[in-house]
């Protein structure tokens, strides 16, 4: 099997090579300076001469809030237009693409758990584009899988841990808003799903991917920093105004991941875990 992975280098791409290394799995990594994935002629050349089986689309911007304004259009040309450029090419060479989104897709307001097959309904500029990243790879790809994840912490970036972990070393209390709520997703879990999916030929189409039980920013803070020397409060979201629109309640369905036999740790035990590989 040929695999291809973009965003080779970021926060998921780096957990998925590790992953792949760990298993002796060969596979060719690209980034921006390697493959410009908003070219589509660049694109089209590249998968075709390379031929891959598969394609684990990494690559995205993720700036939530600069994507209201500042990078507004590179927002586009990535998660859109470079989304759009990979689908067609893989399926000019009957290549499997596995994109990645995000419960941003989803506006929060309804207060039960979101299935795959619940419309979206993005309120910032973020989710819009990943939404729309969705809609072109079922337009174009033949044969793809759509995993949607959430709250997103890894060894290989910034994130919420590190940035907890890192207040802590000069703050003897935060405040963390307590009324977002969703599920923690580690990359080690979220990269094994991607190639569970493939390796285990499921169904195509929509997965939500991300730790079982859920949580608020608050009670996922306090855990993070249960053995250091800091308190920590709730406080309402009303008080840290952000240019982008968060989903008050984005808690996604794993229902039909779990159908697949895959196991999901529990957002506690995948934070045990990982913060004994990082501290």
């Amino acid at each position: 099997m040929k695999i291809l992975i973009t965003g080779a280098n970021g926060q998921l791409g780096t957990e998925l090579r590790h992953l792949l290394d760990s298993r002796g799995v060969e596979y060719r990594g690209t980034d921006v300076k390697d493959l410009d994935i908003t070219d589509a002629d660049a694109v089209n050349k590249y998968v075709a001469d390379y031929q891959p089986d598969v394609i684990y689309h990494c690559a995205a911007y993720t700036a939530v809030d600069k994507a209201e304004d500042e990078g507004k259009e590179l927002n586009q040309k990535i998660n859109v237009t470079g989304t759009e450029n990979l689908a067609k090419a893989a399926a000019a060479v009957d290549a499997t693409i596995v994109y990645i989104s995000t419960d941003y897709v989803f506006d929060g307001d309804k207060q039960e758990i979101y299935s795959v097959d619940d419309q979206p309904a993005p309120r910032n500029e973020y989710g819009r584009t990943k939404y729309e990243g969705e809609l072109v790879v079922q337009k174009f790809a033949k044969k793809y899988y759509i995993i949607r994840t959430s709250w997103v912490f890894g060894e290989y970036g910034h994130n919420f841990v590190y940035t907890m972990l890192d207040l802590a070393k000069t703050h003897d209390h935060l405040t963390v808003v307590d009324d977002q709520f969703g599920r923690p997703s580690w990359t080690k879990t979220l990269a094994e799903f991607m190639t569970f999916a493939v390796n285990e030929k499921l169904d195509y189409g929509i997965y939500h991917l991300s730790e079982d039980n859920s949580c608020n920013w608050y009670e996922f803070a306090s855990a993070i920093l249960a053995d250091k020397n800091v308190t920590v409060s709730p406080v309402s979201s009303a008080k840290y105004p952000q240019k982008a629109w968060r989903p008050r309640h984005s808690i996604l369905d794993l229902s039909k991941t779990k159908a697949t036999g895959f196991d999901i740790p529990t957002w506690q035990d995948a934070l045990k875990e990982f913060l004994a590989i990082v501290e």
